[in-house]
């Protein structure tokens, strides 16, 4: 049995996983794959990305190549945002929402290669229903191929994650959001500057058969810049640290982005996608809930689930993502909350029975890293 083969009940494994056993990584169950928690420690792995690189094997998420004739058209009636805001070469944060309620199927993104040729990059529990979505209103000669095993996903984040790339001979410095092809030993890899770390970086789609190759190329050319393995747990709280929200936390299908205060990723303008007639609804009447960033004015470091209230004990909602701030030294996470409470105010949460003073902040909570010359 192959390291991406597994039994029904067991997790999946990265083409990677021997080399993160090598580096005495700790695993985790995500989304089914048993993916690296951590090698080194997570506040360690968080500060080379904040200061220096970090490489991530994020093959976990899903890859779903939409082509045939109108691919990108057809994508665009069934997903949030709107693919004509960008042209080939551009890649887009949006969404997949439930046609009925408007909640959140998936977050994910598009990277459009042309009007025939879409490659959606969504979570990794939630591929095989956006795969599902798509294959069960696709029109005749458009094509939905899950390629989940067949190719590899690295993210390297950091403010010396160019010089890294130059070292192996890879193009660098396109615009955020946008992707080239690369040779490697001669196998294609797309190239995208994109990420969820905040910090500047690029994600590499990379054919199985030689990213063991690939990742160990990375390591020669960036041990001179202190480039380090991290895992999940430093993408964590990396991504929390910017406000990113999780699906499966802070976004799920309860959730709308109206809730989620992601309107900017929704082309309203637009005659179709899915969930448009409830989203326009509730965004005419307003919210409810909505989230929003919390950070300690103490101690007391949130954590999802507990409980977020007013003076008086007045239940006000409940945190989705909690962390420790490595950047801060301080407790900061996101909550779903009522919509009455605004940025800047006071509340508490309720940390193990203690009553934590945390402030409502837009997040980004730090700002991301500047190279130094």
């Amino acid at each position: 049995m192959s390291d991406l083969e597994s039994s029904s009940d067991a997790p999946r494994r990265s083409a990677l996983h021997d080399r993160h056993v090598a580096l005495g990584a700790k695993f985790s169950e995500f989304g089914g794959w048993e993916m690296p928690l951590e090698y080194t420690g997570v506040i360690k792995e968080h500060t080379a990305v904040r200061e220096a690189v970090g490489v991530f094997d994020v093959s976990h998420l899903g890859k779903v190549l939409v082509h045939g004739p109108g691919a990108a058209a057809y994508v665009n009636d069934c997903l949030t945002n709107d693919l004509n805001r960008i042209e080939p070469g551009k890649a887009q944060y949006t969404l997949c929402c439930d046609p009925e309620t408007g909640g959140i199927v998936d977050d994910l993104i598009a990277y459009l290669h042309d009007e025939d040729h879409v490659l959606l990059v969504p979570n990794a529990a939630n591929t095989p229903e956006v795969v599902r979505m798509l294959e069960a209103e696709a029109p005749e000669g458009i094509v939905i191929e899950d390629r989940h095993d067949a190719y590899s996903i690295l993210a390297v984040q950091g403010t010396r994650s160019d010089e890294v790339l130059e070292g192996i001979g890879f193009p660098t410095g396109h615009d955020y959001m946008s992707f080239v092809q690369a040779d490697f030993e001669g196998t294609p890899v797309v190239v995208c500057r994109t990420g969820y770390t905040g910090e500047r970086g690029y994600e590499l789609v990379v054919p199985n058969d030689v990213v063991g190759a690939l990742w160990d190329a990375l390591f020669v050319a960036g041990e001179s810049y202190g480039i380090t393995a991290c895992g999940l747990g430093a993408r964590d709280t990396l991504r929390t640290e910017m406000g990113y929200p999780l699906h499966g936390q802070d976004i799920t299908r309860e959730v709308t982005p109206n809730e989620a205060r992601l309107g900017w990723a929704v082309g309203w303008k637009k005659e179709r996608f899915w969930g448009r007639s409830a989203l326009t609804a509730e965004r005419e009447t307003g919210p409810k809930r909505v989230l929003r960033g919390l950070v300690a004015t103490g101690r007391g470091i949130p954590r999802p689930g507990m409980r977020v209230l007013l003076v008086r004990d007045v239940p006000l909602g409940e945190v989705t993502s909690g962390t420790f701030s490595p950047t801060l030294k301080k407790g900061v996470g996101l909550a779903l909350i009522a919509s009455q409470v605004t940025d800047g105010a006071e509340v508490s949460v309720d940390v193990r029975g203690r009553q934590e003073v945390f402030t409502v902040t837009k997040p980004p909570f730090v700002t991301p890293g500047v190279r130094e010359s």
